[in-house]
């Protein structure tokens, strides 16, 4: 006699405390694009959500019709903390920390590692994932207190956090190669070309570069910025860097 499938509900409370909130379909799509393992997917809407799926992402049109039950609005919306306008939420395993520092460390490197310094604000810190997964960057390294895996930085990442390796490390433990902080006193960064094993750090976004990760730093490098203009925003900042990068001979990666 065949068991009666799980109750998704019943099994997304279980186990949500050690897994990683998707929350909406453009983030379950890229965690699967990128190999999540997902335990549970749930929709308030799944022909909604299947038909989102043949416009915006047909290659795993499949896998989100094997994963997504469809539940009522009620069940939907008392496990999430906000409802998202696509009415899709689910779980993924979090990469190991193991594996992740693997990637991190390992030479030689084909595309620069992205070092948040301290950052205080969680929409950043998700946006500048989603910047680093879309230009093939090895990984997004934070330091401090900041959790990358917050799950207002997953909202904010839009599940690419499968797409990169993050973690959370001291300045001490960052990964070898040539570290590039930004700074306004640096060098115009349009003279300099990054290399591929590049470490590029950047400062938070009330008090610049840390001592600590200044210390440790190869060089210092400054974008264009007119006169008056006090600062970028951080996710800014790192795109600006990530497209100089690619424009000067950096591939991105496949």
């Amino acid at each position: 006699m065949t068991e009666p499938a799980p109750d998704p509900v019943t099994a997304w409370r279980r186990i949500a405390g050690s897994c990683v909130l998707l929350d909406g379909f453009h983030a379950l799509k890229h965690a699967v694009r990128f190999g999540a393992e997902v335990p549970v997917a749930v929709t308030a809407d799944r022909r909604a959500a299947l038909a989102l799926a043949d416009e915006l992402a047909p290659d795993v049109r499949d896998a989100l019709a094997g994963l997504l039950t469809e539940v009522p609005e009620p069940a939907y919306r008392s496990l999430v903390p906000r409802p998202h306008p696509t009415a899709v939420a689910a779980l993924a395993v979090r990469p190991s920390r193991a594996d992740n520092l693997e990637k991190l460390a390992h030479t030689p490197r084909t595309a620069p590692v992205v070092v948040l310094d301290n950052p205080r604000n969680l929409g950043n810190a998700g946006a500048v994932i989603r910047l680093a997964a879309g230009f093939g960057a090895t990984g997004v390294v934070t330091t401090g207190t900041l959790d990358p895996w917050h799950p207002t930085v997953v909202r904010g990442g839009a599940g690419l956090h499968f797409a990169t390796a993050v973690e959370r490390l001291a300045v001490d433990e960052l990964p070898a190669g040539p570290l590039f902080a930004l700074d306004p006193e640096g060098d115009d960064i349009r003279g300099v070309k990054l290399p591929d094993d590049a470490v590029l750090a950047f400062g938070s976004e009330r008090s610049g570069l840390s001592a600590e990760l200044r210390a440790r730093t190869d060089h210092l490098l400054a974008l264009p910025m007119r006169p008056q203009v006090s600062s970028y925003n951080l996710a800014t900042s790192v795109a600006m860097t990530l497209y100089h990068w690619s424009a000067t001979g950096g591939a991105l990666g496949s």
